[in-house]
């Protein structure tokens, strides 16, 4: 049983840490690579961004009860691993339900955030609030 356990905990990090690089590395690019507008590849980034990070936060919990299903300690909470998968699930809620919100709402106002212009105050919060989600 600690086996399988074990294999648990390595394989929701590594589906994570897998699905978010295949996101950042292949979808976004490819996106905007291929999408005829930027807002279109936005709309699909966002789109599977959202649905990523509900996954990280199921994959990231799943984690967490198959370590304590194993060590059956919650001392062992204060590994490093542990406190990693803690902190990317803390930061993955963050983006999903404070960042990403914000940017949605802006968007929905700005309607094509490509031809709104650099300087307005919506696009200017927009893009602040799109480095910070590239940051987390």
């Amino acid at each position: 049983m600690q086996t399988i356990l074990r294999a648990a905990e390595f394989l929701c990090v590594g589906l994570w840490l897998g699905a978010d690089a295949f996101l950042s590395f292949v979808v976004a690019p490819g996106a905007f690579a291929i999408l005829g507008s930027r807002d279109a590849a936005g709309l699909l980034v966002g789109y599977s961004l959202a649905r990523l990070h509900f996954v990280g936060i199921l994959l990231g919990l799943l984690f967490l009860v198959a370590r304590l299903a194993r060590t059956r300690d919650f001392a062992r909470f204060t590994t490093a691993a542990a406190l990693c998968v803690v902190l990317m699930v803390a930061l993955t809620a963050a983006s999903q339900f404070t960042v990403s919100n914000r940017m949605e709402n802006l968007k929905k106002q700005m309607v094509s955030v490509q031809n709104t212009p650099e300087t307005d105050p919506r696009r200017v919060q927009f893009n602040r609030l799109h480095h910070r989600s590239v940051a987390y």
